[in-house]
């Protein structure tokens, strides 16, 4: 695999100050990231546990594992196409050491790809050899990738956070946003709202009500309802203003 996946983890220190803010402000990085962590986690366990003998199953498992690998070549996307300029408008340079490691990422998004086309075209004698290779590569690339989002929550935040309001901040991340494909939206929404806290869900759900038809915004309610329990949809509903069935007329 590349060096992103073979290295020794890099200190999470930065030339950057890290984020100390004395009050909440406008967080880019939060919610979106929880999404990738909870998908992470999810395709790794998968990944260990997926039975090559059970052709539903590798499928299943292989075909999460290319949209992991999608999500993430599209996070990295947005992340360069908006963020990173800027912080660099603003601050020169800013976003160097952290776009120098998304080059590192896609280079191993293309290594990962391989080793699933590998797995889907080998015969019964290799596929445990290959499944484990697999697993063991996709764990280091989500120990990478976690190293780095902790940096980009940190210094990338301080950086926004000195240079931008949040004013600023809330009109990037609507841009960024309506760059975003409805099916990608659907994905990351599967996602991000089980791994947000209740308030999260409920600001980042009472946002997309605001800007999106009536009909878009329901529709992902639908998506995420089977992917939240009981209490976890009803605290949901009552905070956006909801029926407890996503199919019925806004409340």
């Amino acid at each position: 695999m590349t060096r992103t996946l073979t290295r020794t983890a890099a200190p999470t220190t930065s030339p950057i100050a890290t984020a100390k803010p004395t009050a909440p402000r406008v967080d880019l990085y939060a919610p979106i990231h929880k999404a990738l962590r909870h998908l992470m986690t999810d395709t790794l366990g998968r990944v260990g546990r997926m039975d090559v003998d059970d052709a539903g199953d590798t499928q299943d498992t292989l075909e999460q594992v290319s949209m992991l690998l999608s999500l993430c070549e599209g996070h990295l996307r947005h992340e360069n196409e908006f963020v990173h300029p800027a912080i660099d408008a603003r601050q020169p340079f800013g976003s160097k050491r952290i776009a120098d490691e998304h080059v590192e990422h896609l280079e191993s998004i293309g290594e990962l790809r391989g080793e699933v086309h590998a797995l889907h075209q080998a015969r019964a004698e290799q596929r445990p050899a290959l499944a484990l290779r697999l697993y063991r590569h996709l764990a280091l690339f989500v120990a990478e990738n976690f190293r780095h989002m902790h940096i980009e929550e940190t210094a990338h935040n301080a950086a926004l956070w000195a240079h931008y309001s949040d004013l600023e901040l809330l009109q990037l991340h609507q841009r960024l946003t309506a760059s975003i494909d409805p099916r990608e939206m659907l994905e990351v929404g599967r996602w991000m709202v089980p791994a947000l806290n209740p308030a999260e869900r409920a600001m980042v759900l009472n946002g997309m009500k605001s800007e999106a038809p009536p009909e878009a915004f329901l529709g992902m309610l639908a998506h995420i309802r089977p992917h939240l329990d009981d209490n976890a949809w009803a605290k949901l509903t009552r905070a956006v203003g909801v029926a407890q069935s996503p199919g019925k007329a806004l409340a």
